[in-house]
């Protein structure tokens, strides 16, 4: 009876899937292979066949085609008034998410997923606003092109002639909840073009030229029905796996070819080649390695030469571990739905397939719903030489026979002893059956052996009647001599089986313990040349190796992140086998049979979007190379590396962008932000100017006022410049404070004096304290941050506004509070207007404010080791908050006739 249960490793990947998934929305692709095939149409079709079984449908983006049907499909259902973008005296029209966001319908539509938005929107790709609604729980319908896969597109362009830009992972695909195929023929679709019915007349003769050729056009079908049928069948294999079922579907041929040490393994792989390319199915070429069984060097070459011919001829190459190898290769095909194997045609005595079964036989027997194809071989010549553990070494392990000898020997004296104080026989065999099974833990099945039949002869002769004899009087005895030798034999092959699964478990252990280390160490790291010599100086300690990493700049040169000083640097084919091995994403050098004669084996550092190295291993011995999880192991780690190498890559250009992104936003900003400050007074300065020119016949009065406006607009002026270099100085460390004992009063009092032409008639009460008497600060910086929050004051409050400043000591802190009775802050905004550029509502004369003053303010106090902040007024008006540090020990100033020696203070 088959085993039915579930796996459990695939009902826990499952079950995480669905949790991941939980709450998040699903994703429909409506997918073609070129534009004008119905996508869109077929899409909103459906759309309306949703909307009238009761769902909530909203079309997020369509492409405005210019195609009747598509427009007339449009009309009935609710649109999200798209995004207007003007980018280079260009208006775009591009998909509102933050709109989408805020209807948050049940499903909606947003076609083109493969588009880029235009620059300044949110997101660089369609794909990121989708998976955006996607995790806020809004199902998605979407459209897509096969020429758009990323995996297809150098394939494409191959094909076309034409490079598609806009691409999306194939993850996607993978990930999508359901896929609609749109399929006409190639001739239809021509039609439609020429019909103009998917674009203008002379757009359409221009497409037909190029793109739209009939022979393209047949790739793209031939592309895209590909994609869908590996969909399908993963569809297929996860359907199997959720439902636990053990036995194949046929759904789509899928080959395995056993691998074996013998010399016809190689006509095997060709003949399942053919097959595979016949049957136009993807194979494995699967070998099974029996724990506890040693192969010597010549076979495990000749295994190490039939894994990559598979390689070569396109096969997935994979190593199994088990006891029995049919029952293992039929678990491993049935769990893949392979639906043909491919083995070799046994060659062997008559005599032997009496005695036993051959691995075919068993398969023929077993495979149930399994084709079994069986091929020719080329002769088998010599039988692979297969050795027990026992058997590896020519040399004769004397010690194991003498420590053997030992344990019956002292066997034999404690049965003596059992004898002579009147024991019977059964206590003494059990003496000797102790023995043996000591000998058969320890020292293998050919010492054991010897020691089975040393303890049956020594007991035979020394405590069986007749004794001193090989004579039997009683044939029970024989029955007690085959045990004893039987059981001696049984535990020699356990223990032998144990070693070996043993040794196998330590060897899986160190990998994957290297793989563990080598992971958490390259997660810890940045910077690709401390990532290439933790990865080395791992792999160095982990298998003896001298390791070397090699990268392609992108000016094509091969440089080496480490290892330069090597001897593997030093060779002459080195650079040769490392540039081979990242552009064609192959091994080369030692072992393989590209530049075979160099020192190292330099394998291609694959990463999920290119090859991004190679890396060089020097073993100490030739026949390590043989060995497949040997390689694995090398090959896992250089997988790892150059997902590490990427991951740096990609942060790096992630925080530029970011940088890039910064600084465009403060450009923007800063543009915005002056453009109309500097407009103004330049317009003014610039009129007055011109008035004065002009004008022939001027009275005093009214040339003064123009010259005062020239000047106050000039003054105006040159603070707005002053509070740009100010914060770009303050802002990116260019100034600090030059901290001296000063007296607040008379910061407070110049300030207040810079300020009197913006504060106009508004009254300024000053509350100081008399303690203490000197502060220190940086006066210049302190009268600043004074001066702006005055002009902030007198900017945002009526003429007859009352500004209060009130000082006092908290501890080792002093407060300053600096209030007014206007209108107060906008609810929300007492942290947004610290930030540059920011503007709250209009000032008392309709302008607004630079965004800068308060950036300043909040920049003096953070230098100061400070701080500001702003809130409402209960009684009306808003209210800046300035705490500063108090140095511990102040200067004292004496006291002459009740006047201040040092500097006077201001009341």
């Amino acid at each position: 009876m088959s085993d039915l249960r579930p796996d459990p490793d695939a009902l826990l990947e499952r079950i995480a899937q669905e949790s991941a998934r939980r709450g998040r929305g699903m994703l429909k692709i409506f997918f073609g292979y070129a534009a004008g095939v119905g996508k869109t149409y077929g899409m909103l079709q459906a759309a309306h066949r949703a909307r009238a079984s009761g769902r909530d449908v909203v079309i997020g983006y369509v492409e405005p085609h210019a195609r009747p049907e598509t427009q007339a499909l449009v009309e009935g259902l609710e649109s999200i008034p798209p995004r207007r973008v003007e980018y280079r005296g260009v208006s775009l029209l591009e998909f509102d998410i933050d709109a989408a966001l805020e209807r948050k319908p049940d499903l909606i539509l947003v076609d083109e997923l493969a588009h880029t938005n235009a620059e300044g929107s949110r997101h660089i790709k369609r794909l990121q606003d989708v998976e955006e609604l996607l995790e806020a729980g809004i199902d998605v319908w979407t459209t897509l092109n096969v020429q758009h896969i990323d995996s297809l597109n150098d394939l494409i362009e191959s094909v076309t002639g034409v490079v598609v830009r806009e691409t999306v992972p194939d993850s996607v695909l993978e990930r999508a909840d359901e896929i609609e195929l749109i399929d006409i023929p190639p001739e239809e679709l021509l039609t439609r073009l020429r019909a103009g019915r998917i674009y203008e007349a002379g757009q359409a003769e221009r497409a037909i030229a190029s793109f739209f050729r009939k022979s393209n056009l047949a790739a793209l079908r031939e592309f895209f029905l590909k994609q869908a049928a590996r969909r399908v069948q993963s569809d297929v294999e996860a359907d199997r796996r959720s439902r636990s079922i053990a036995t194949t579907w046929a759904t789509a041929e899928r080959l395995l070819v056993c691998v074996g040490p013998s010399p016809s393994t190689a006509r095997v792989l060709r003949a399942g080649k053919r097959l595979a390319q016949a049957f136009d199915a993807p194979w494995i070429a699967v070998a099974v390695e029996r724990p506890g069984m040693s192969i010597d060097s010549t076979v495990r070459s000749r295994l190490a030469a039939h894994y990559r011919l598979a390689e070569r001829l396109g096969a997935e190459v994979v190593t199994l571990s088990g006891e029995e190898v049919v029952p293992t290769l039929l678990d491993f095909a049935r769990s893949r739905n392979v639906t043909k194997i491919v083995a070799g045609k046994p060659v062997r005595a008559k005599i032997a397939r009496f005695f036993a079964h051959s691995v075919v036989d068993d398969l023929i027997r077993d495979s149930g719903e399994i084709d079994i194809y069986v091929v020719q071989g080329e002769g088998e010549g010599a039988r692979p030489a297969v050795r027990p553990p026992a058997a590896r070494s020519s040399k004769v392990p004397w010690r194991s026979y003498l420590e053997a000898l030992a344990v019956i020997a002292v066997a034999t004296l404690v049965a003596v002893v059992l004898d002579r104080v009147g024991l019977q026989e059964s206590n003494v065999v059990m003496v000797f059956l102790a023995g043996t099974a000591i000998v058969a833990a320890r020292c293998g099945r050919a010492v054991s052996a010897m020691a089975s039949m040393a303890a049956v002869i020594i007991f035979d002769v020394g405590f069986v009647p007749p004794r001193y004899s090989f004579t039997v009087h009683d044939v029970q005895y024989v029955v007690t001599f085959t045990v004893m030798l039987a059981i001696a034999l049984f535990i020699s092959e356990l223990t032998s089986r144990l070693e070996a699964q043993i040794a196998s478990g330590r060897i899986r252990e160190r990998r994957i313990s290297t793989l563990y280390e080598l992971g958490r160490q390259l997660t810890s790291i940045s910077g690709r040349a401390f990532l290439a010599a933790a990865a080395a100086r791992k792999l160095e300690e982990s298998i003896g190796a001298a390791v070397a990493v090699y990268q392609m700049s992108e000016g094509r040169t091969i440089e080496i992140l480490f290892g330069g000083g090597s001897e593997i640097a030093r060779h002459p084919v080195s650079e040769a086998a490392a540039r081979w091995a990242i552009e064609h994403d192959q091994p080369a050098g030692s072992g393989t049979d590209t530049l075979p004669n160099a020192v190292a084996l330099f394998l291609p550092m694959t990463a999920s979007q290119k090859t991004v190295g190679a890396l060089a291993v020097r073993l100490d011995s030739p026949d390590r190379w043989n060995d497949p999880e040997e390689r694995r192991l090398l090959e896992a780690c250089a997988g790892s590396l150059a997902s590490a190498i990427e991951r740096d890559a990609m942060s790096l250009a992630a925080a530029e962008a970011r940088i890039d992104a910064q600084a465009e936003h403060v450009r923007s900003s800063l543009l915005g932000g002056i453009s109309h400050d500097l407009r103004t007074p330049l317009a003014a300065i610039a009129g007055a100017s011109g008035s004065i020119l002009e004008a022939d016949t001027l009275d005093d009065a009214t040339r003064r006022r123009l010259l005062e406006m020239i000047s106050s607009e000039a003054n105006r002026l040159t603070r707005l410049l002053e509070n740009i270099l100010r914060m770009s100085r303050l802002e990116f460390g260019g100034a600090s404070a030059d901290l001296q004992w000063n007296i607040l009063e008379e910061i407070v009092g110049s300030a207040i004096v810079r300020s009197r032409a913006e504060l106009g008639g508004r009254t300024v009460h000053v509350s100081i304290p008399a303690e203490p008497a000197l502060i220190e600060v940086d006066g210049l910086l302190l009268e600043q941050l004074f001066v702006n929050l005055f002009e902030n004051a007198a900017r945002y409050t009526p003429p007859e506004a009352r500004i209060e400043v009130e000082a006092r000591v908290e501890g080792r802190r002093l407060s300053i509070t600096i209030a007014d009775d206007g209108p107060g802050l906008p609810p929300g905004s007492e942290e947004r207007i610290f930030e540059k550029f920011h503007r709250a509502h209009p000032t008392v004369d309709g302008s607004r404010g630079s965004g800068l003053g308060l950036a300043i303010c909040r920049a003096i106090a953070k230098v100061h080791g400070g701080t500001i902040t702003a809130r409402n007024r209960a009684s009306g008006g808003a209210e800046f908050l300035l705490v500063l540090p108090l140095a511990k020990d102040p200067p004292r100033i004496a006291h002459d006739a009740g006047r201040a020696e040092g500097p006077e203070r201001a009341r």
